[in-house]
């Protein structure tokens, strides 16, 4: 995020770090991802503060305990994992209420960005990776990740009432005015989504969000998995819509596990991420936002998603 969190006191994160026996000379923040806010301490460590109203606190914490099993337990050497603090939590509370915190070690590598497409070399890499997490056995503290959309009552109280004025910032009533005009849309999609969801299959360990923004790459073949916030059990779909372009990838994957992808389940999943985000982005711009870099990131990305919704 390029907006510091709102109402945090930075002041927090050293006596924090301590508690990973962490005594840093310099906290810088870091402006990058979308949704979490990162600082570099002594620039060999990322430390990631989330915003437990937005993230659950309860959901969160077996997330960042599953990424550390599978790197320290499974050995899947490209997860990278949070290290635990000296009571072995992966996850502190810097308050009572509203910001928890994680510490990674600092990779070097080059990170993609979010609708990057990558080249077919590095679609073959993601492949591999996924193949071989999907096939390791599940960690205890594994969440569950159900089909089911998380705001869809949000989502569908919004259209409801897209009529009415909107309160919240600047880009309150704008939002308002686009999910107006993409309420028939918004209410197909959401009866679309129900059919697709219709059929399951076999969960494994799935990351969430495969995409290059989340591809740490260091030398010629080397890859790494980053924000494993996401990570739980569910259909393989879930991940390979993500990176899966053609015939040829889905074959790479069965070759390697001995599953055929479902096309019914993939576009589930990827309906799915494109109504998950006009949730986040609608919840956002009626609760209080102000004119940011981030929430102009955030009005680009609900007038895009809708876009491709119609399309």
């Amino acid at each position: 995020m390029r907006d510091r969190p709102e109402g945090f006191d930075e002041g927090l994160l050293r006596p924090a770090l301590r508690e990973w026996g962490i005594d840093a000379g310099t906290v810088d923040y870091a402006p990058v991802g979308f949704g979490d806010y990162h600082w570099v301490a002594d620039g060999r460590w990322f430390v990631t503060v989330s915003d437990v109203r937005r993230k659950s606190y309860e959901e969160l914490r077996p997330a960042m305990d599953t990424a550390l099993a599978l790197r320290e337990e499974a050995g899947l050497g490209f997860v990278v994992a949070p290290l635990r603090a000296a009571d072995g939590a992966t996850l502190r509370r810097l308050d009572r209420h509203r910001y928890a915190m994680s510490v990674f070690p600092l990779v070097d590598g080059a990170v993609g960005h979010f609708g990057q497409e990558p080249a077919a070399e590095v679609r073959g890499l993601v492949i591999d990776l996924l193949a071989e997490l999907h096939g390791t056995p599940a960690p205890i503290s594994t969440p569950v990740r159900p089909v089911e959309l998380a705001g869809r009552a949000w989502l569908e109280d919004s259209v409801r009432e897209s009529n009415r004025p909107w309160l919240g910032g600047p880009y309150a009533e704008p939002a308002r005015g686009l999910i107006a005009d993409h309420a028939g849309t918004l209410r197909r999609r959401l009866e679309e989504l129900d059919r697709l969801a219709e059929k399951g299959g076999e969960p494994v360990v799935t990351h969430g969000e495969p995409h290059p923004g989340n591809l740490l790459r260091a030398g010629d073949r080397r890859l790494s998995l980053v924000d494993w916030d996401t990570v739980g059990l569910a259909v393989p779909e879930r991940d390979l819509w993500h990176v899966a372009r053609g015939a040829a990838d889905l074959a790479r994957y069965s070759d390697l596990t001995g599953r055929t992808p479902a096309p019914a389940a993939l576009e589930l999943y990827r309906l799915r991420w494109a109504l998950d985000d006009v949730a986040e982005f609608v919840a956002w711009f009626r609760s209080p936002h102000g004119r940011t870099p981030d929430a102009e990131q955030g009005w680009k990305g609900l007038s895009a998603t809708l876009d491709e919704l119609a399309r």
